[in-house]
């Protein structure tokens, strides 16, 4: 049984297409927490995510925007760095950073990037972790300056600082990406389909996660457990008692639903959120 004691999140995964405006207006005045949206610059059936985002965050007015995740090696971590913290400024803080270290590599060579291993990737991706947080950093004085292997930043003054401390949240399944996450990354985001075992892996997984925060010398409640879903079987009230087993015993904080459905949207902030806070309320007072 594992509950980091997070406050609870709901937000919708909306596809970056025609009407995920729309969807995201939806979810804003439906009261959700987040929107977000999937990245893959390849794909030219989709919207680029970066300008879906900033139209997004321009035509809402309090929910939070989040790519779910971006694509780090289609989007170095300098300028990253610099849209994200802009963004931020823009929006008044509603923006937080879902970042992957790229899954098809292929794709991305075909568009310009480098292909790498997966080991290479992880390696690549923590590498632009320190860079994005170098950057943001505007309380240090001196420049950023990093020889890595896969990203050099030489002598890069600092900012503009965010709004407000970006989240920064890390797709990942395999060990070494669950390791990175637990040293670097203040919240984990994958999707439930897409977890080794399910439901039934997440012990496993959040134990690698919790070793490396410790291994860091973090503690491993700083690392938030989000949640996609992409396929919800039954009605919404049945996702209530689901959900607040997650929170109490998995640990999972935020809940993040696919399926661009308006009325999914409004059911999940009326129905779904209320009742699991209150569950997970009472549990937590027990």
């Amino acid at each position: 049984m594992t509950d980091y004691g997070h406050d609870l999140l709901f937000g919708t995964f909306v596809t970056p297409a025609p009407g995920a405006v729309e969807l995201a207006q939806t979810a804003d005045r439906a009261g959700l927490d987040l929107v977000t949206f999937q990245d893959h610059p390849y794909q030219p059936a989709f919207y680029d995510t970066w300008t879906l985002l900033s139209y997004v965050a321009a035509q809402t007015s309090r929910i939070r925007v989040s790519g779910n995740v971006l694509n780090l090696p289609l989007r170095p971590p300098a300028p990253l760095a610099r849209a994200a913290a802009s963004l931020d400024i823009l929006s008044g803080g509603r923006f937080e950073l879902g970042i992957g270290a790229g899954g098809f590599q292929d794709a991305i060579a075909a568009m310009g990037g480098r292909k790498l291993t997966p080991a290479q990737s992880v390696d690549a991706l923590a590498e632009g972790i320190a860079i994005i947080r170098d950057l943001w950093d505007t309380d240090t004085r001196s420049r950023v300056n990093h020889d890595g292997t896969y990203y050099n930043v030489v002598g890069a003054k600092r900012g503009p600082a965010p709004a407000h401390d970006i989240a920064v949240w890390v797709g990942a399944y395999k060990p070494k990406m669950l390791a990175l996450t637990g040293a670097l990354g203040d919240g984990w985001l994958p999707t439930m389909e897409y977890v080794p075992g399910g439901p039934a892996g997440l012990p496993d997984a959040n134990a690698r996660i919790d070793e490396a925060a410790l291994s860091a010398g973090r503690d491993p409640a700083a690392v938030r457990r989000l949640m996609n879903f992409m396929r919800m079987d039954g009605p919404p009230s049945s996702w209530i008692d689901h959900f607040a087993d997650l929170a109490l015993n998995h640990g999972i904080s935020a809940f993040i639903i696919g399926g661009d459905d308006h009325a999914m949207a409004e059911a999940l902030a009326a129905e779904v959120a209320p009742a699991v806070r209150e569950l997970v309320k009472r549990e937590r007072g027990a």
